[in-house]
C-alpha cells in the first residue's frame, strides 16, 4: 500500500498483461452474476456501520460479491440498490434511488462502498441529497473523479458521461467540502481511467494490484476497506 506519489514506470508489456487479467476477471464475475441465487436480503444482519453498496456501469450487484462478503463477514449489515439493475441511468437518477432506499431502509451512520461510476454518484448523493446526513462516509475502488479521456471516443452516452469535460464532470470536482468523508482506493494502472483516481482532500490509498476491475477481488482491497469504514464508528 502506498500514498500518491511520482508514477511508476509501467511497460508496455506489462499493461498489456494488466489489460488482459483485468477483462477475464470481468468476464468471469458478469458470469457468476448472471447465474447466481444470492438474495440481497442475506446480507442485512450485522451489528457494525451498514454500508450501502453501488456497483459501477454496467455491472449488477452481484459483481462485488467479494467485497460485500468481505464486508458482510467482518459485521457489517450490507445494502444493494437492486432497482439500479446494470447501473446504466445517469449520475442524478442513479443518486435518487440510492438516497431512497437509505430513507426506505431506515439506514443511519451509513457508509457507500463504491467501484468506478458509483463512487460518482454516491458523491453526488452526499453533496445533493442527504439532507438528514444518512451518509457519514465513503470508499470509492477506481472511481474516474476527475473523468476519463477515453470517454470521448464512446457512442453510448451512458459513457461519454465520464469525459473530463462533461458538466457534472467538473461540478463534482468543483466541490470539494466533502471529499475527507471519502477514502478512494486504486492500483499503479488503470486501463479505463488513466487520469487516475486521486481525489484532492480525501484519503488516497494505492494498492500493488493493476486494473479496473481485478483489484475488486484482492483481499488486500477488502481489508483496507473493511479498515476504512470502522474508523471512528459509532
Amino acid at each position: 500500500m502506498s500514498e500518491p506519489g511520482t508514477p511508476m514506470r509501467i511497460s508496455a508489456l506489462q499493461k498489456g498483461v494488466w489489460w488482459l487479467q483485468d477483462y477475464l476477471y470481468a468476464a468471469g464475475w458478469q458470469v457468476r452474476g448472471m447465474f447466481s441465487r444470492v438474495q440481497p436480503g442475506s446480507f442485512h444482519q450485522g451489528h457494525r456501520r451498514p454500508v450501502l453498496i453501488i456497483p459501477g456501469v454496467y455491472e449488477n450487484w452481484q459483481f462485488m460479491m467479494p467485497l460485500i462478503q468481505s464486508i458482510h463477514d467482518a459485521g457489517h449489515p450490507v445494502h444493494v440498490v437492486t432497482v439500479l439493475q446494470r447501473n446504466q441511468l445517469d449520475v442524478p437518477a442513479a443518486a435518487r434511488m440510492v438516497a431512497q432506499h437509505l430513507e426506505e431502509a431506515g439506514l443511519r451512520d451509513a457508509a457507500i462502498v463504491a467501484h468506478s461510476k458509483g463512487g460518482l454518484i454516491g458523491k453526488y448523493a452526499m453533496l445533493t441529497l442527504d439532507p438528514e446526513q444518512r451518509i457519514d462516509r465513503m470508499v470509492t475502488v477506481c472511481t474516474p473523479f476527475s473523468g476519463s479521456r477515453y470517454a470521448r471516443y464512446m457512442l453510448l452516452p451512458s459513457l461519454r458521461i465520464f469525459s473530463p469535460r462533461h458538466p457534472l464532470t467538473l461540478e463534482l470536482a468543483r466541490e470539494e467540502a466533502i471529499n475527507s468523508r471519502i477514502t478512494s482506493i486504486y492500483g499503479p494502472f488503470d486501463p479505463h481511467i488513466p487520469e487516475g483516481s486521486v481525489l484532492p482532500g480525501a484519503t488516497n490509498i494505492e494498492l500493488p494490484t493493476a486494473g479496473h476491475f481485478r483489484i475488486l477481488g484482492d483481499p488486500e482491497t477488502a481489508r483496507i476497506i473493511v479498515e476504512q469504514l470502522n474508523l471512528d464508528e459509532p
